[in-house]
This record gives C-alpha cells, structure tokens and sequence, in this order.
C-alpha cells in the first residue's frame, strides 16, 4: 500500500465515523457519548456540522478516531488472549465496565 492510497483510506475511515457518529447521536445521544468516548459538547458540535463541513474534516491525513483501549488489561480482555472461549463474554463484559469507568472519569 503506498502512501497515496493510505490518505485515502484515513480519508474514507474519517468520513464513516463522522457519519456514524453523527446518526449515532440523532438516534440516541446517552448511548453515542458512551460509545464513542466523547463529551456532551463535541456531540452537539458533531450534530451541528454539514455535510460539507464533514467532507472538509474527513479531507484530512489524520486519523480522527482513535483506539480507547489504551492499557494491556482491557486489550486482553477483548482479545481473550490466553483464557477458554467459554469466558470470553465475562471477559468482553469486564471490558466494558472498565471502558465505561474511563468514560465518566473523562466526562
């Protein structure tokens, strides 16, 4: 992949998230701020924007979403690295509650 189409890809990636985080809290903004990690006021900045304004934005070479599993513990609970299948949903649950603790602490 050379560098011209991964632009293109953090382009396209860019302008899936901002639609999907704009339907996303259209539909239902308690669930949006906890799903994608952000505040009340950059939801209503992101409600707010245009069509247009949302292609400049996504026009851009950086990535604008990021991981939010940023530490080993929460990694290998969604990954179940190393533990039987049959936990993996305490696991995936584990992770959330600690992803969500992260999220009021940021709020």
């Amino acid at each position: 992949m050379n560098a011209d189409q991964i632009l293109a890809e953090i382009r396209e990636a860019n302008l899936s998230y901002l639609m999907l985080a704009q339907n996303l809290i259209r539909a239902d903004r308690e669930q949006a701020l906890y799903r994608l990690g952000i505040s009340e006021e950059t939801a209503v900045l992101l409600n707010t924007l245009s069509p247009a304004q949302m292609m400049k934005m996504a026009s851009g070479n950086t990535l604008l979403c990021r991981f939010r599993m940023d530490d080993d513990l929460v990694w290998g609970l969604l990954t179940s690295h190393g533990k039987p299948a049959a936990n993996d949903g305490v696991s995936r649950l584990h992770a959330s509650i600690l992803m969500a603790g992260r999220h009021q602490e940021a709020a």
